[in-house]
């Protein structure tokens, strides 16, 4: 994943820690091992409105990945994705909203949707259903199955205002040191 500038220079580049590798059942099965190495740092980058915390798709099943950028100042997450059509419908959202109130940040989830040809590997689905989640857990956004652009509005603020509130970032009693 990279954060590109307004200028079109890289700011940030995240790679994706956490490999898909599964047996999901009903002859789904995924290996990103057998094509890619994992990346090994957390990214948070820095934004003029704070901290950018990076992650990647299946990252999203790993809570402590999004706690540690939280814990470092993270203000916004977020979580490019491509989920499979059934893990999808059944997690993608829950999850969501549960890494926004545990870390009391915006989550934006931009995903992949519809039908991929075989002519990039496997043909596959992705489930869609792109994201924004505000620092309560709430849906900001949902925009659906069909290719498209969503603009969202972040106040900044309420990222504060979710952290006075319920402080488990400040009070992790296992937090990194």
């Amino acid at each position: 994943s990279f954060l590109i500038t307004p200028t079109g220079a890289i700011a940030a580049r995240y790679d994706k820690i956490h490999m898909f590798d599964v047996d999901i059942g009903g002859g789904e099965s995924f290996r990103e091992s057998d094509g890619y190495r994992p990346g090994d740092t957390v990214v948070l980058a820095d934004t003029p409105w704070g901290g950018l915390g990076m992650t990647i798709c299946y990252d999203l099943r790993f809570p402590g990945l999004f706690r540690t950028l939280g814990q470092a100042g993270a203000r916004v997450i977020t979580v490019p994705a491509a989920f499979a059509p059934s893990t999808g419908a059944a997690h993608w959202q829950v999850l969501l909203r549960a890494r926004a109130i545990e870390t009391g940040c915006f989550i934006l989830a931009p995903a992949q949707c519809g039908d991929h040809s075989a002519s990039t590997g496997k043909a596959r689905q992705t489930y869609g259903h792109s994201l924004a989640v505000g620092p309560w857990g709430d849906v900001l956004a949902d925009a659906g199955t069909a290719p498209g652009v969503t603009l969202v509005d972040l106040d900044l603020s309420e990222v504060e205002a979710a952290r006075a509130k319920i402080p488990s970032v400040s009070q992790d009693r296992f937090a990194a040191s």
